[in-house]
């Protein structure tokens, strides 16, 4: 009668527990990224950043590009929270429609240097031999000049312009995402279903995108996230050197170079610029830092 009982207690607490969800790495890298509070933190400026970006046309409480010169250089006020710069143009607005230029100059530019460098990274690590030789010398050669000033050469090259910028800045960092690729897959290709995949005839094409890939993007997306963070700073140089966006664009190194020379009279101009290009950095190498301690087995306990 004992025995029967247990049983069916058994049988009903086995009926009653809910089936635990399985487990993936992806879960598992999410929930480790909400316990990590600074990449929460960079998290929320990121998503404040992309929505004041898209919602600039409602947000922006002036024209961004509309000159004012009888409200030139007046402080921040109700009227204008940020202050007006040099031209009488209202700061808050500038800074809103400025952030839609740098997020999408940071974003695709690193895209286009991911799928580039990747494709160029996996082709060096699982052919080897000439091919990887030859990749290898490319990414040395873009490696020996500073990133800046070889994205200044490209833009002089290309000429003075957003779009020229952002390709410039794709182009430098391509050597990045090559080198982490290719150190990635030559240790996956010496794995065992790799070996497995070769022993049943499979091409090779389809254990690239299928096998390698997808055991490469770890490190991939967290190059990518911290990249974004690179890109911001160098679309914001060559915007402060005139070789990037052209007026009147509200980029904001552009913003910090038409301002430079009022530091002292209205330093309201330079603040928020400045302020701007930091937060929004300061994001994403905090959200990169997160994914790296989630992601990167050698990290975790």
């Amino acid at each position: 009668m004992l025995s029967q009982l247990t049983a069916e207690v058994n049988t009903n607490n086995q009926l009653n527990t809910k089936p635990e969800p399985i487990s993936s790495p992806w879960r598992d890298a999410w929930k480790g990224l909400k316990k990590n509070k600074l990449a929460l933190v960079g998290g929320f400026i990121i998503i404040f950043f992309v929505t004041i970006a898209i919602f600039a046309p409602v947000l922006a409480t002036h024209d961004y590009k509309e000159p004012n010169l009888i409200n030139r250089l007046q402080a921040p006020s109700a009227e204008h929270w940020f202050g007006t710069d040099d031209l009488g143009r209202d700061i808050f607005s500038r800074i809103l429609y400025g952030a839609r230029i740098s997020l999408w100059v940071g974003t695709f530019s690193v895209i286009g240097s991911m799928i580039a460098g990747s494709f160029l990274g996996i082709l060096a690590g699982y052919y080897g031999r000439w091919v990887d030789m030859v990749i290898s010398r490319f990414f040395d050669i873009m490696l020996a000049f500073p990133g800046i000033l070889l994205a200044i050469a490209i833009v002089a090259a290309l000429g003075p312009s957003l779009q020229n910028a952002l390709i410039a800045i794709a182009i430098v960092n391509i050597p990045t995402f090559g080198r982490l690729v290719r150190a990635k897959v030559l240790s996956l290709k010496e794995e065992e279903f790799i070996m497995a995949a070769k022993a049943q005839g499979m091409r090779d094409q389809r254990i690239l995108f299928h096998h390698i890939l997808p055991n490469s993007l770890a490190p991939i997306i967290v190059q990518g996230t911290l990249g974004i963070a690179t890109a911001i700073i160098e679309a914001a140089a060559l915007g402060f050197l005139g070789m990037g966006a052209q007026p009147p664009e509200p980029e904001w190194g552009k913003m910090l170079a038409d301002s430079r020379q009022f530091i002292q009279l209205a330093p309201w101009t330079v603040i928020f610029p400045g302020l701007s290009i930091m937060l929004t950095v300061l994001g994403f190498n905090l959200i990169g830092d997160g994914l790296r301690d989630v992601l990167d087995p050698r990290m975790k306990n």
